[in-house]
């Protein structure tokens, strides 16, 4: 697939899930961006696809090209399918695992943004502190997979995570009208344990896990969601959560874009703050202690 025809295609999967989030009125209904919103998830869009992608394989090329030169374009005859599952062990697999990862105290920081959307919708899709990309395996990796001669797989590949991702962050829950259909069902059963959807993902984006449909301990797949079946991270419920976003911006206020970026460069000026020195991710028994601190 040549670069241009990929970026097409990328770009069409992009128009057609934003043109039905306005066409179904998902957008109008539940996106309510601030200035703070917008300007955040601009700049990590523009830094991914300007900064952050392009080092990690210019990178990981001149690594390669000075580490093992004769291994150039070494595996590029290998079938499709063999380079397949290579890529989705390579880039999905560890993006799963890079994904968990930061769901723990060490690495939530750099990855508070992506959760700190109050709204559901692609523009959320790349969302996050620009050292979250920079330091996530799949990129470095994908570099690698390149200059052993990938090229032409790792671009379809590439089409079909990013359709499947941009469709799970979408405000137009799309399997929501697949799931009543009768006919479809065991379809829907394959397919919401193969790959992320809306009913899976938004549940991961969930402000709590008390109404039984929120899981944010959970659900990390990005294109297979199949990795939390094997996993046992996995929770289907084909329901939608209420609310999505973080409990202690409700009750703190929302982090300024700078911080929720750049953080360790730059520091959260919140009392209770997981982007300061010394802070911490906040469960919901956090939150609430916090709270009852704060009214003392």
């Amino acid at each position: 697939m040549s670069q241009q025809l990929q970026w097409v295609l990328i770009g069409t999967c992009i128009l057609g899930f934003a043109g039905m989030e306005f066409v179904t009125r998902r957008y109008q209904a539940s996106v309510r961006a601030t200035t703070n919103d917008t300007v955040l998830e601009v700049l990590m869009f523009v830094s991914l696809i300007a900064v952050t992608q392009p080092l990690a394989l210019l990178c990981s090329n001149a690594l390669c090209s000075w580490l093992m030169p004769a291994q150039h374009n070494a595996w590029a005859n290998l079938p499709w399918w063999a380079m397949t599952g290579i890529l989705l062990v390579g880039d999905d697999l560890t993006q799963y695992l890079w994904h968990r990862a930061s769901h723990t105290p060490l690495v939530w920081p750099l990855h508070r943004a992506h959760h700190s959307a109050s709204y559901m919708s692609i523009r959320i899709t790349y969302r996050n502190n620009f050292f979250y990309y920079l330091m996530m395996p799949g990129l470095w990796i994908g570099g690698v997979l390149l200059y052993l001669g990938f090229g032409k797989v790792y671009g379809i590949y590439l089409v079909v995570k990013m359709a499947v991702i941009l469709g799970a962050h979408c405000a137009w829950p799309w399997d929501a009208p697949l799931y009543r259909i009768r006919a479809l069902r065991p379809l829907m059963w394959i397919i919401e344990r193969t790959i992320s959807t809306p009913a899976t993902h938004w549940a991961h984006h969930a402000i709590t896990n008390a109404d039984g449909i929120g899981h944010y301990k959970g659900n990390f797949g990005n294109l297979l969601f199949f990795w939390d079946v094997l996993f046992r991270t996995a929770h289907i419920t084909r329901k939608y959560p209420a609310q999505i976003g973080l409990q202690d911006d409700v009750l703190f206020g929302p982090e300024r874009w700078t911080a929720q970026m750049f953080y360790p460069l730059v520091h959260s000026k919140r009392n209770h703050s997981a982007l300061r020195p010394g802070g911490y991710g906040f469960t919901e028994a956090e939150v609430q202690t916090a709270a009852e601190r704060e009214a003392a």
